[in-house]
C-alpha cells in the first residue's frame, strides 16, 4: 500500500485552550499537597458516612449508602488515593508499577499485588502523557528501568526545573532503575504530537513511536540506543530537513504484539504495520472505511477516534482463519467519544477480524462492539463521561476495561462475535481511565501469566486494588481474595473529598480542551 510523503512539518504554537489547559496541570499539582493535610472523610466527620451518601446520590450510584455499584464476583480490595491518575505499566524484570498522572509520576512495589507499596514519586505537573510505557535496557551493570513520558502540553517539576517544557511535542525519559528516586535523565523534541509514546520492543526498548497529528497524517519514531541522547528519527532522507513518517490513521497510540506488529490507532481508524526493520516500519492493512466511521454497513465503528489495540496470540496468525482469539487473527479495539453523554453511544469496546495482512482493501472487518448501557449495569442513560477506555487482556479472553466515569467493566471475548459482562465495579465519585491485570512475576520476571487482580486507575480516586473471580474464563480456580465485608471495603475506599472534587473539575477541563485540540489539528 503506497503512502503519500508528508510534506515538512513545523513545529506547533500551543492554542490559547491548550495554554489555559497546561494551567489546569499546574493547578493539580497543588491539590494532592493540599489533600495529604486532610484526614479521610471517616475520621474529619466521625464517619463519612453522610458525605458518601452525598457523592453517590450526585452521581446517581444506585444505593447512596454504599457509593458503589458492583458484581457479586469482583471485590474490592483496597484504595491508594492522592494521584490525579491517567495511565500505569508494570516493568518486565521487577515487579514494579509506575503510574503517570497530570501531578506526579509514581513508582509501587507490587511484590505484594494486593497492597502495592508507593516507592518513589517525582512530582510534576504534566499534561497528559496518557499512556505511560515502561522500557528496559540490558546492560553490562545490570538492567535500566525507565518511563517514556510524552508531554502534550507542559511538564514542570520543581525538583527538576532544568527540564520544564511549555508547548509539549517532547519525549522524556524518567529511570526509575532506583525505584525510590524516578528521575528525569533525558529528552527529545518531536514533530509531531507526543499525546503518547510507545516502546516498539518493552523488553529491549531502543526505538519508540509516537501518537502523531491526524492533519498532517503523520507520526515520529526516536532513536532510543543512546538513552542519554535520545533523537527523531528522520522519515524521509531525500526531502530537505528533518521528516515524520506517514501513516494513515495517525493521532493517537501505537500498541505492538507477539508477533512484531504494530497497531497504530487513531482519528481514521486502526492501521497494522511490520516493525522488522524499527527504523523503517512498512504498512500491512488498516480497518478501512468501518474504521474512518463512513461505512454505512457498519455503523458506529468510529465517531471519533479509535483509541489503543492489542491482538493476543499473534503469532498463530495465518491468513483467512475463522476470527479467534487462538487464532491471533482479533483485534481488540477501543473507540473512545468521551463528550458524547449519551451511555449509549459514547465510545465503545470492539473486536475485529484480521483477515489478512496483505495491504488489500477489507483486510480488517468489524465483528462485534459494545458501548457502555450495552453492559446493563451503569444505573444512568446519561453520564458526564461513559466512553470505553484503556484496556488490558488476560490471556483466557477477560479484558479489563476504564470506562471512565462508567467505572471497571470486566468484558468477556472469548466469543469475538459477542462481547459480553463478566463483572463491573462503578463508584458514585470516579473516573476510571484505566485498568490492568497485575502479571504473575516469578523470580522477579514477569511472565505469561496474569493474576486476579486488577488495579483500576482514577483521576478522582488514585489506584483502586479489586480481586475478581475469572473462574469458567480461562482462569482456572482463581477466586474472589478479600474476605472483607462491604462496609470494610468502602471504608478502605473512600477519597479525600479535595480531590474528588479537584479531579472532577479536571476531568471536565481535560475533555473539553482535549476536543478542541482535535478539531484544531485536523
Amino acid at each position: 500500500m503506497t503512502l503519500l510523503r508528508p510534506s515538512s512539518t513545523s513545529r506547533r504554537t500551543p492554542s490559547a485552550g491548550r495554554r489555559a489547559l497546561g494551567a489546569l496541570a499546574c493547578a493539580a499539582l497543588a491539590t494532592p499537597v493540599a489533600t495529604l493535610a486532610l484526614v479521610s472523610p471517616a475520621a474529619a466527620d466521625g464517619g463519612g458516612e453522610a458525605a458518601r451518601d452525598r457523592l453517590a446520590g450526585r452521581a446517581g450510584a444506585g444505593s447512596a449508602s454504599a457509593g458503589l455499584i458492583m458484581s457479586d464476583n469482583i471485590e474490592h480490595v483496597g484504595a491508594n488515593p492522592s494521584q490525579l491518575a491517567i495511565s500505569g505499566c508494570f516493568m518486565r524484570s521487577a515487579p514494579v508499577f509506575v503510574t503517570s498522572g497530570v501531578d506526579s509520576i509514581r513508582v509501587y512495589d507490587v511484590s505484594d499485588p494486593l497492597s502495592p507499596t508507593l516507592t518513589g514519586v517525582l512530582p510534576q505537573a504534566l499534561f497528559e502523557n496518557e499512556a505511560m510505557t515502561c522500557g528496559e535496557r540490558r546492560t553490562p551493570a545490570g538492567v535500566r528501568r525507565f518511563v517514556l513520558v510524552g508531554v502534550d502540553l507542559v511538564a514542570a517539576a520543581p525538583t527538576q526545573p532544568e527540564h520544564v517544557n511549555a508547548g509539549g511535542g517532547q519525549l522524556s525519559i524518567v529511570d526509575v532503575t532506583d525505584p525510590t528516586a524516578p528521575t528525569i535523565t533525558a529528552s527529545a523534541p518531536g514533530l509531531t504530537s507526543t499525546h503518547t509514546v510507545a516502546c516498539v520492543d518493552g523488553a529491549q526498548c531502543r526505538y519508540a513511536y509516537s501518537a502523531g497529528d491526524s492533519g498532517s497524517g503523520t507520526f515520529s519514531v526516536f532513536d532510543l540506543r543512546d538513552l542519554d541522547a535520545p533523537r527523531e528519527v528522520d522519515g524521509d532522507k531525500e526531502a530537505d530537513g528533518l521528516q515524520a513518517f506517514a501513516s494513515p490513521t495517525a493521532g493517537h497510540k501505537w500498541n505492538f504484539d507477539a508477533a512484531g506488529v504494530g497497531t497504530h490507532t487513531g482519528f481514521d481508524g486502526s492501521s497494522m504495520w511490520s516493525t522488522r526493520k524499527p527504523a523503517r516500519p512498512r504498512l500491512l492493512a488498516t480497518t478501512g472505511l468501518a474504521g474512518q466511521g463512513e461505512d454505512p454497513d457498519f455503523e458506529g465503528y468510529n465517531d471519533f477516534i479509535h483509541h489503543n489495540s492489542f491482538r493476543p496470540n499473534a503469532k498463530r496468525f495465518e491468513p483467512g482463519a475463522k476470527p479467534s482469539l487462538k487464532n491471533g487473527n482479533v483485534l481488540l479495539v477501543t473507540e473512545e467519544d468521551y463528550e458524547q453523554t449519551d451511555c449509549a453511544l459514547a465510545g465503545s469496546f470492539q473486536t475485529w477480524w484480521v483477515k489478512r495482512l496483505d495491504g488489500k482493501p477489507g483486510s480488517i472487518v468489524p465483528l462485534d462492539k459494545v458501548e457502555l448501557a450495552d453492559l446493563g449495569n451503569f444505573p444512568l442513560p446519561q453520564g458526564a463521561f461513559c466512553s470505553s477506555h484503556w484496556f488490558d487482556y488476560r490471556p483466557g479472553g477477560l479484558v479489563a476495561v476504564g470506562f471512565y466515569g462508567g467505572g471497571t467493566q470486566i468484558l468477556d471475548v472469548t466469543n469475538p462475535r459477542e462481547i459480553t459482562s463478566h463483572a463491573h465495579a462503578i463508584w458514585g465519585a470516579s473516573e476510571v481511565w484505566d485498568a490492568m491485570w497485575v502479571p504473575v512475576y516469578k523470580d522477579g520476571e514477569q511472565t505469561a501469566k496474569r493474576t486476579n487482580i486488577v488495579y483500576a486507575i482514577d483521576l478522582v480516586r488514585g489506584l483502586d486494588v479489586y480481586s475478581v473471580d475469572v473462574t469458567g474464563a480461562g482462569g482456572g480456580a482463581l477466586r474472589l481474595t478479600s474476605a472483607a465485608s462491604t462496609s470494610e471495603r468502602l471504608e478502605a475506599g473512600s477519597t479525600p473529598l479535595v480531590l474528588v472534587g479537584g479531579a472532577a473539575l479536571l476531568a471536565l477541563g481535560l475533555g473539553r480542551v482535549r476536543r478542541r485540540v482535535a478539531v484544531a489539528r485536523d
